[in-house]
């Protein structure tokens, strides 16, 4: 059986994505999974990475390099895992496959000239945080570069829909195939409402760019018919801005009445939990950066499968889907006002079309799909 790496700086416990990766590959490959932290899993060999601390004195070194585009130092400092390469090297595998910009570097040498390396890009790194000052001066040119030197080396690649697969196309020269987060298929049957309130539910990880303040706002606008819940993951890793922001945000919510804050499901309990409270699914969020414009996020495909109707705004990829299939309401601009319109003219048949059409929807965009396309890929390579 062919061995792969599958590379990913981050916490697989949040990872859903990798996740997925690792449940697709698992009976075609000997896997070894390299990240800060897992569930212990027979289905893999674990390998942890420990997390580069980012003291102040390592912050400011790799600041300087940063500035002066000297990015293979910046990298070193940012990202202390070269003491890996040696261990991991002597493991031979067959593919790497590496998960977000940052991990190329490693990939690569840790596949030398024998592994060949595929490259999950997720969202579209050269514009990831552009939203961020901070971002902008420190590591938009170090993004780039570090695309400009791996990805015309990759073997091959992937990321979550067209419109980022076109950027990457246009400005790196290499065309990635299309792996959206799509969940798992679930047969169930759309729960049609008879009777009001109507359940609204957005679900996520807390992040203050997203501005869901604007939920709330729109809740303000709304009567009786309709309630909301807000179900947030904060990361333990969250700065204390955002720990603090999530306290008042909780305090806001509140004052409505009618919105509550819930903690986050496991994963492997939401689209049952939505299917089961909730009749519709909320994605508000301004198009701050170029990946929120053109994201295609995990909980639109969690709502889909719990065969809930969707109440969007006019973000790209997800408000053709919604359109396509008939499936929900999209607002005309990234405001409280816009959709608490589109939801005001809503009526209980219409909600529950849009509930019937996610029967078709479900049983077209699942990972079922998604699978079969890395399995493809990855088989082409060896």
């Amino acid at each position: 059986m062919a061995t792969l790496l599958i590379i990913c700086f981050n916490d697989l416990k949040n990872d859903a994505r990798v996740k997925r990766q690792i449940e697709f590959v698992k009976n075609d490959y000997t896997v070894t999974v390299a990240c800060f932290d897992a569930h212990k899993d027979s289905k893999y060999t674990l390998y942890v990475l420990e997390k580069t601390k980012l003291t102040f004195l390592r912050k400011a070194i790799s600041s300087i390099f940063l500035l002066l585009g000297i990015n293979s130092v910046a990298y070193r400092i940012l990202h202390n895992y070269h003491r890996y390469i040696s261990d991991l090297k002597g493991k031979d595998f067959d593919i790497v496959l590496a998960n977000d910009i940052e991990t190329l570097p490693l990939a690569f040498q840790i596949a030398g000239d024998r592994s060949k390396v595929f490259f999950d890009a997720h969202e579209y790194a050269p514009r990831h945080f552009e939203d961020r000052l901070y971002w902008r001066i420190f590591f938009k040119r170090f993004n780039v570069s570090l695309c400009r030197k791996y990805i015309p080396r990759v073997h091959g690649m992937c990321t979550i829909n067209n419109s980022l697969a076109k950027a990457y196309e246009d400005n790196f020269g290499v065309k990635p195939v299309i792996i959206t987060n799509a969940s798992a298929y679930f047969d169930l049957n759309p729960q049609l409402r008879e009777q009001y309130p109507i359940k609204l539910v957005h679900h996520g990880i807390f992040t203050v760019s997203r501005q869901p303040e604007i939920m709330i706002d729109m809740m303000e606008l709304l009567d009786d018919r309709f309630t909301l819940d807000l179900i947030y993951l904060v990361p333990e890793n969250s700065s204390p801005k955002t720990k603090q922001y999530f306290e008042s945000f909780k305090n806001k919510a509140q004052v409505t009445g009618r919105v509550r804050v819930l903690p986050a499901l496991k994963s492997s309990e939401i689209v049952d939990a939505l299917h089961e409270r909730y009749d519709m699914g909320i994605i508000l969020v301004p198009p701050v950066n170029f990946n929120y414009e053109n994201g295609l996020p995990n909980k639109l495909f969690d709502c889909i499968q719990g065969r809930l109707a969707m109440a969007v705004g006019p973000l790209r990829e997800i408000a053709y889907i919604t359109r396509h299939y008939n499936i929900g309401v999209v607002s005309k601009e990234f405001t409280a006002q816009s959709l608490a319109d589109e939801l005001r003219s809503l009526t209980l048949q219409t909600l529950n079309d849009f509930k019937l059409n996610t029967n078709t929807a479900a049983r077209e965009m699942n990972a079922e799909f998604s699978k079969k396309i890395l399995l493809d890929a990855l088989r082409k390579l060896i």
